[in-house]
Order: structure tokens, then C-alpha cells, then sequence
């Protein structure tokens, strides 16, 4: 049945949060007060992408991109756009295109994107099977069961060159081709959507907008390897993400595109799902296989590796969430397709979770090759607030940061690495120049050592003494000779690690003292955070030439360290003052420094 117009309500969880269930609800609901539901769609899509003007609203076919939408703006969107046929201009966003129409192609945000994993979020209702079969969905599926052998399968993948977005880079045909040659009586299937790294959400957004995609490629991989079973390994925290994936796998069942004789092909293959309980070293690949055989998630030593001998001892072939989400296309359109995106060592698109002091905020693919200028100021719209850029960080806790004289940088496996930093799984948190280079290493430090799994001495105890020492020089007690113990501990905790956890988490630490050693030496040698951050070495002060003595500072201090007469000048008690900075927010005349 053909709509006069579509509405499509972006239903993400960073949306869902700000009332997109509400926003949808209040539309149907015009739509039927206002006598015109047999003539609009409204439909819950997956992410948009641009998380930063959420909740999203596109009306088709016009294209229609309205953000920042609330439940009470159904009412005028319905009498306006869908009743008489004219746009809601406040409600537009018209920032980039100097027009009061703004379709997506208009908007910067998207224009440098490249869109294969999230092909389908923002344009499909993911819950409903047959708009993901609208859009080629299971075509690559079909292709598999009855014109490809599995000689093509690998062949194409190949060709493709597609590796592992997990973060090693694996070359995805060579792991695949493992598993295909190795002699079992069983073997599996694994998804990893154990994503756990700070800032990052581009595996569960896909999974929220498009989960078909993921279970075509695992039910191809299976096809190819000779393996009937598979799983989708996803933590509790999920359950936007999980309930998508049931209802795909139900409707997948019901259609004879999963379970037995897939069809009428004769190859059965099923997919059961196993929920993680949150723990970050689960998203090492010999952890998460124990936590799914019901086991402690820890590592054990490789090799051999998963795909020789990987869950219950069978060969598995265990990508991430982005890695599956590229096969369905590839089979499609062709190795030699995906190949000439990127470059010629990292072919395809990478999917980024592009988050911190940024203006515009989101989920954003852009081929690989693109360089982390084009990323932050093309696509992020630059630093927020008019703030000086001071480094990024990819890689997440396992990645370390990279200065603006790497701005244009190229994106790929090869290059971060080379700096000091890593891909990883696609976080990418912008600073400023308020951000303090210790606090920020701290941050991570903290994280790897916390999510531990404590098997392994070198990152028990070296991971626990870094932390140590950085709390030590944030605090102003700190040596110059513990920048060269924190070098060493590192080093070794590369080198003699038990898994990539442990071998990765002192890159914060390491990039940061190779780009910021003259921050390090400030708060150890001045006792200063030069950004305002270390609580122990700053102080607030009040200037005597400013104060007007209108006692508001006092008035709001939580420990009333604060004194003075109306109309004379005030004073803070330093050895009272616990540096909350209240003060520093409350007065408006700019009375109060941060030294």
C-alpha cells in the first residue's frame, strides 16, 4: 500500500531517551485526530547518526530533516506538513544548506559519509522484515544457498579485502578459511557485541537499526564453513538492541530464512543468543567463548586460535558487529566493489562513534582513507564553544591520543598505529584545551584496571602501579623519575600481557607522555594542572579589584569557607575550601580565578 507521506522517527536509544517513543505515539495520534492515518506511515527507524540534533524527524518524500523534536510539536507537524502541505521552518534544520529546505545530502554532517554497515539505519522500521528484503536484504543470503560455492564465498571476501573491525584487523577471509578447512563434527558461529569501550555505540546502534543485516552474514558464514549453529554474544545492557534481535530472529523463522532447510535449501542453521553480564575483557575473543560456555570471562593463551579450536573446543569464526555487517553487501555488489573504497591496505568504510567537546556529535562511516581533519571539522562541525582542539583519542581505553599536527592523518589500520594509537572498535573522543592530559590518561588507566580479569600478573600489578603513579603526580606528588618507571611498566606490560586488554591499556599513557611530557612536567616539577583539572593543584581566588561583596560565592558554598561583609571584599579559607568550584560558577562578575 502506497503513503501520500512516511514519517520516520529516529528510534535509537540515545532517542528513545529524549522521548522519541512519545514523539511517535503523538504522531499516530494526529494522524488519526486529524483524519489523515489511512494516508501516513509512521514508523520507528534506527539511528540517524546525528545524535546531536536527536530526536529526529524525516517526513518523505519531501526529505524533510527536522531535529530537536518534541512530543507537542506532533500536533503542528501533521496540520502543517502532512494537512496542508507545508514545511514546519522552526522546526528544520537549516544550519549548513542557506536554505529553509534542508534534505540530508544538504546537510555537511553526512555529505563525506560513506554508508555500508549503516545502510539501513534511519531508512528501515527494523522490526518489520520486509522493508530490510526491500532494500536487497537476504538477496546476498539466496546468492550463498544456490549460486555460490564456498571457494566463491572466500574468493570474494578476499577480493574484498574486508578485515576484522574489532580492532586487530584480521583479514576476515583468512580467518573464515580456517574454520572451512579445520575437521570438526561441529562447528560455530559467533557474533561479538560485547561493546564496552567508553564512548563507543556503533555496534549497538546497528543492531538497533538494522539486526538482519548481522544475521544474513552469520547464516552465509555458516553456509561456508559447514557450520549449523551460531551466536550473538551481547551484554544485558542492551535490551533496545536485544529485543530487535529476537523479533528479527522470529520473523526470520517464520519466512524459512532460519532454522531448518533454509529455503528449501537444505542447510539448517540457528542462532541463539547469550547475554553478557558487562564485563569489557569478555570483548577478547578467548573470554567471551568462556563467558558463552558458561565459564569466569577470561583469556587463555593463543594459539591455537578460535577458528582452529574456539568454543567447546570446535572451530568458530567470532567477528565483531561491524566486521558481519559489511558481508551481506559484499556478496552483493562484489569484492571488487568494496575494494576500491579506502585504501589499498584498509579497503571498505570504518564506522565511528565521534563523541567529547565536538559540535555535532553522532555516529558517522566514512571510507577509510578519510583523514581525522575531515572527520572532526567537515563532518563534527569542529570543537564545541569556540575551544582550541587539543588531541584525539581512537581507540578507546586501548587507544592512545593524537595531536593536531596529525590532523591529516589518513584513517587506517596502518597510520594510527604508527602515532601511537589504534582504530580499535571506532570510539573517537574529542578534547579541548580545558581537558587535562594526566586526568584524561588517568581516566582510562583506571577503566583498564578496573575491568581487569586479574589472571595475568603483568596487567594485575603493572596496571595497578601506573595507576598509582598517575594518581600520584595528579595530587602534586610526583617525581620526574616516575615518568621513565611509567615508561618501563608499560613497555613490559605490552610485551608479556595475557591478552590485548593488558597489552593495550598503557597506550593512553605512553602516546600521552610522547605528545604531552611538558603537561606531565607541570603538575610534577610546578605543581600546576595547567587546565584547571587535578583538584589537589589548583586553588580558587578571589580578586580583590573585581569583588563587589554581593556574597553570592559565600552564600553557595557547600563547607562556608567563604567570608566577608556585604559590599566589602570576600576571602576563601584555602585549607576549607574542598576546589568543588561552585563559587567560580556562581559569581558574575568574574571575581573569582582558578590558579
Amino acid at each position: 500500500m502506497a503513503f501520500r507521506n512516511y514519517i520516520l522517527v529516529c528510534g535509537g536509544t540515545a532517542c528513545e531517551s529524549s522521548k522519541a517513543n512519545a514523539i511517535y505515539e503523538a504522531l499516530l495520534a494526529e494522524c488519526k485526530a486529524q483524519g489523515v492515518a489511512d494516508e501516513v506511515q509512521v514508523l520507528k527507524t534506527g539511528c540517524f547518526g546525528f545524535c546531536e540534533q536527536g530526536p529526529i524527524v524525516k517526513i518523505l518524500p519531501e526529505d524533510s530533516f527536522y531535529v530537536q523534536i518534541k512530543p507537542e510539536d506532533a500536533k503542528e507537524l501533521i496540520a502543517e506538513h502532512v494537512v496542508k502541505g507545508r514545511e514546519v521552518k522552526r522546526l528544520l534544520y537549516t544550519k549548513d544548506c542557506g536554505r529553509k529546505h534542508a534534505r540530508v545530502e544538504d546537510i555537511e554532517f553526512y555529505q563525506k559519509q560513506f554508508r555500508i554497515v549503516l545502510r539501513n539505519c534511519g531508512f528501515i522500521d527494523p522490526e518489520n522484515i520486509e522493508e530490510y528484503i526491500a532494500r536487497e536484504g537476504y538477496v546476498a543470503l539466496e546468492k550463498v544457498l544456490f549460486e555460490m560455492s564456498s571457494d566463491d564465498v572466500i574468493a570474494e571476501l578476499r577480493t574484498a579485502g574486508l578485515r576484522g573491525r574489532g580492532g586487530a584487523g584480521f583479514p576476515t577471509w583468512m580467518k573464515w578459511n580456517f574454520t572451512r578447512q579445520a575437521e570438526s563434527d561441529q562447528k560455530f558461529i559467533v557474533v561479538n557485541a560485547d561493546e564496552g569501550d567508553p564512548g563507543a555505540y556503533m555496534d549497538r546502534s546497528t543492531l538497533e537499526g538494522d539486526p538482519h543485516s548481522v544475521l544474513e552474514a552469520m547464516i552465509i558464514a555458516g553456509k561456508t564453513v559447514g557450520s549449523n549453529q551460531g551466536y550473538i554474544y551481547i551484554r544485558a545492557e542492551y535490551p533496545l538492541a536485544i529485543k530487535r534481535l529476537e523479533i528479527a530472529m522470529a520473523q526470520a523463522r517464520e519466512m524459512g530464512l532460519l532454522g531448518k532447510n533454509i529455503l528449501g535449501s537444505g542447510f539448517d542453521f540457528d542462532i541463539e543468543i547469550r547475554l553478557g553480564a558487562g564485563a569489557f575483557v569478555c570483548g577478547e575473543e578467548t573470554a567471551l567463548l568462556a563467558s558463552i560456555e558458561g565459564k569466569r570471562g577470561m583469556p587463555v593463551p593463543r594459539p591455537p586460535f578460535p577458528a582452529v579450536k574456539g568454543l567447546w573446543g570446535k572451530p568458530t569464526v567470532i567477528n565483531n558487529v561491524e566486521t558481519w555487517a559489511n558481508i551481506a553487501m559484499i556478496i552483493v555488489k562484489g569484492g571488487d566493489w568494496f575494494s576500491r573504497i579506502g585504501t589499498a591496505d584498509s579497503s571498505g568504510t570504518k564506522v565511528f562513534a565521534l563523541t567529547g567537546k565536538i559540535r555535532n556529535s553522532g555516529l558517522v562511516e566514512v571510507p577509510m582513507g578519510t583523514t581525522l581533519r575531515e572527520i572532526i571539522y567537515d563532518i563534527g562541525g569542529g570543537i564545541a564553544d569556540g575551544k582550541e582542539f587539543k588531541a584525539v583519542q581512537t581507540g578507546g581505553p586501548s587507544g592512545g591520543v593524537i595531536t593536531k599536527e596529525y590532523l591529516d592523518t589518513p584513517i587506517d589500520f596502518g597510520s594510527l598505529t604508527k602515532l601511537g594509537s589504534m582504530m580499535g572498535s571506532g570510539g573517537m573522543i574529542i578534547m579541548d584545551e580545558d581537558d587535562c592530559i594526566v586526568d584524561v590518561a588517568k581516566f582510562y588507566l583506571n577503566f583498564s584496571v578496573d575491568e581487569s580479569c586479574g589472571k595475568c600478573s603483568p596487567c594485575r600489578i603493572g596496571g595497578r602501579s601506573l595507576a598509582n603513579l598517575l594518581e600520584k603526580i595528579s595530587k602534586g606528588n610526583g617525581e620526574l623519575a616516575d615518568l621513565d618507571q611509567m615508561i618501563e611498566i608499560g613497555e613490559a606490560m605490552k610485551k608479556a600481557s595475557l591478552c590485548a586488554l593488558g597489552q593495550t591499556a598503557p597506550n593512553p599513557i605512553l602516546s600521552s607522555l610522547h605528545y604531552f611530557r611538558d603537561e606531565y612536567l607541570a603538575h610534577i616539577v610546578d605543581k600546576k594542572c595547567p587546565a584547571g583539572k587535578c583538584k589537589s593543584l589548583i586553588s580558587y581566588n578571589i580578586l580583590p579589584d573585581k569583588c563587589i561583596g554581593c556574597t553570592a560565592c559565600a552564600r553557595k558554598c557547600p563547607v562556608a569557607a567563604i567570608s566577608g561583609e556585604r559590599r566589602e571584599v570576600h576571602v576563601i579559607d584555602q585549607a576549607a575550601c574542598i576546589k568543588c568550584g561552585v563559587c567560580f560558577e556562581t559569581c558574575k562578575f568574574g571575581a573569582i580565578e582558578v590558579r
